[in-house]
């Protein structure tokens, strides 16, 4: 490995412009594990639209091509996690941990949250950002790395994107005849996919956290400064918290999706106006962009999660209600 600065004279401008090619390689990494996430939650919607008859309408939406608006995503993203601070990008993924887990203990046994998979696409994206930021600083052949990380990303998810239109333009016709081996793999294991998305988002979010942490707290020179951060931090994140599960109990779709991102960027607006910087309140609303840039992408797919996790519930609750049954006999 080499380092491309070596080559060059240390010149300011092109430190800055290093720091430049760094933030958009991370960017890339980002936008492309999202990508990654998208494109395997459309193949599960897929094949269960495609074997439910009532669901015929959201599988053609889900099947429509849009081959500009999927590298145009990707596009966007980049920018826009490029643009955002590492403490603002720290703070969004801690809020998000925070929420998944307290949603996640909400939810009856059995149950899983599918609107959750793509409500923390934004947040992956940090989460992705941050633990680059912490595993390569300081790093001598920092730019090559995430050259690298960006290319075996990029790589990931172009498979990830055939795979997607693969199964949305051939599955029905292979998994009956029976002769494409991808389409067979699908039929048994094709419900395994949220199972395996969980792993790596649990996986991916325990670094992101402890990223996190640590690159917030680096900011603080004395305890106190990190004790007048943290009290406020905690609260207004308990309050966003207690809210927002009321508000998914009352309501749900792409509207309540939209209200939750608002809210969620207004309180962390308003606590950074009081403990931050003013290049955070910058960064804030350019995660409120990608917040809404994300969920205005994956429209077709938050419905469709929105109609299986209301499916889902009855099942759940006769089930809870059969075993209450066995028990009191």
């Amino acid at each position: 490995m080499f380092s491309l600065g070596s080559w060059l004279p240390a010149l300011p401008g092109l430190a800055w412009g290093w720091a430049l090619l760094d933030a958009l390689l991370q960017g890339l990494v980002g936008a492309c594990a999202v990508s990654v996430l998208c494109s395997l939650l459309k193949v599960y919607l897929y094949i269960q639209c495609a074997n439910n008859p009532e669901r015929q309408a959201e599988k053609e939406v889900m099947a429509a091509r849009r081959p500009l608006l999927e590298p145009l995503q990707v596009l966007v993203l980049t920018a826009l996690l490029a643009l955002v601070g590492s403490r603002v990008a720290a703070l969004v993924v801690l809020e998000f941990s925070l929420r998944a887990v307290c949603t996640i203990l909400s939810l009856g046994k059995g149950a899983h949250s599918s609107q959750l998979y793509l409500l923390c696409q934004y947040s992956l994206g940090c989460g992705v950002s941050c633990g680059l930021t912490f595993l390569l600083e300081g790093a001598p052949h920092r730019t090559c790395n995430l050259a690298l990380a960006a290319g075996l990303a990029g790589l990931l998810a172009l498979h990830a994107r055939r795979l997607a239109r693969h199964v949305c333009a051939l599955y029905e016709l292979h998994s009956r005849q029976r002769y494409c081996g991808l389409c067979l793999l699908l039929l048994p294991a094709g419900h395994g996919i949220p199972r395996l998305l969980r792993n790596a988002l649990g996986l991916t979010f325990a670094v992101a956290d402890l990223a996190a942490v640590e690159l917030i707290n680096r900011d603080f020179l004395s305890t106190g400064e990190a004790v007048r951060f943290w009290t406020p931090l905690c609260i207004c994140y308990t309050l966003l918290v207690v809210y927002m599960q009321e508000e998914s109990r009352q309501s749900t779709g792409r509207g309540a999706a939209f209200r939750t991102v608002l809210v969620r960027m207004g309180g962390l607006f308003i606590l950074l106006l009081t403990v931050g910087r003013w290049t955070d309140i910058l960064h804030v609303l350019v995660s409120l962009l990608g917040e809404l840039w994300c969920l205005l992408h994956s429209g077709a797919l938050l419905e469709s999660c929105c109609r299986q996790d209301f499916a889902q519930q009855p099942r759940l609750d006769r089930r809870a209600g059969s075993g209450s049954g066995e028990t009191s006999r």
